[in-house]
């Protein structure tokens, strides 16, 4: 018997799948991650090339390690030095198919993500042939205006701290709107809608997912 959270995120995840599908994306809902690998996994082409974004719910989903083993991969993390690794970012916008999440989805399906390097929403911008966002359904919200302060308030404080980086938000919890040397809220982007048309695919998931 489904609980009363199962509930709710599988009537709000639908009808946020049909949001995002009056914006051009295509999207799915899963009640759970092993529903939403399996989903995500038989998106992903045999011959296709994979990259993917910093996520926790990437990872917390086992694609990672599920693609190192049955795709090919440009893997930033094998890189030995910085400038290794920057070049491989650079290759990723490039790939066949990126794996990311979101920092917040608005009920009317907008997608709302805070970056640091850019890398992240710059294959969710332009580049890669297909993005796919998976997004626990803890990152829905009502309005654009609550997304934009998930994004900063909730997923940027907690980044920080598991990067261990100083900011003010690292130390009150909270945006401050900084212009620290540290901070990762350097580019802000709305993904309003889906050009072209099913070029992203978000997949909604019935868990508290990443953050």
């Amino acid at each position: 018997m489904p609980t009363p959270q199962q509930l709710h995120y599988e009537h709000l995840g639908q009808t946020v799948v049909k949001a995002l599908k009056s914006r051009h994306f295509d999207a799915y809902y899963c009640p759970d991650r092993a529903a939403a690998a399996q989903l995500i996994q038989q998106l992903i082409p045999q011959d296709d090339t994979v990259a993917w974004g910093g996520s926790m719910t990437i990872e917390a989903l086992g694609l990672v390690d599920w693609v190192r083993a049955n795709r090919r991969v440009i893997d930033r993390d094998k890189a030995a030095t910085r400038e290794e690794k920057l070049e491989l970012m650079r290759q990723s916008l490039l790939c066949d198919t990126y794996l990311m999440s979101s920092n917040a989805v608005s009920a009317d399906g907008q997608l709302y993500n805070i970056d640091a390097n850019g890398n992240r929403v710059a294959a969710l911008t332009f580049g890669p042939k297909q993005v796919i966002v998976a997004v626990g359904m803890n990152k829905v919200v009502p309005t654009l205006e609550e997304a934009v302060s998930r994004a900063r308030n909730t997923a940027a404080p907690v980044n920080v701290a598991r990067f261990g980086l100083q900011t003010p938000c690292a130390a009150q919890g909270l945006c401050a709107d900084c212009k620290s040397p540290q901070s990762i809220c350097c580019s802000f982007v709305r993904t309003r809608l889906c050009n072209v048309a099913g070029r992203i695919k978000v997949v909604l998931i019935g868990e508290d997912l990443g953050f």
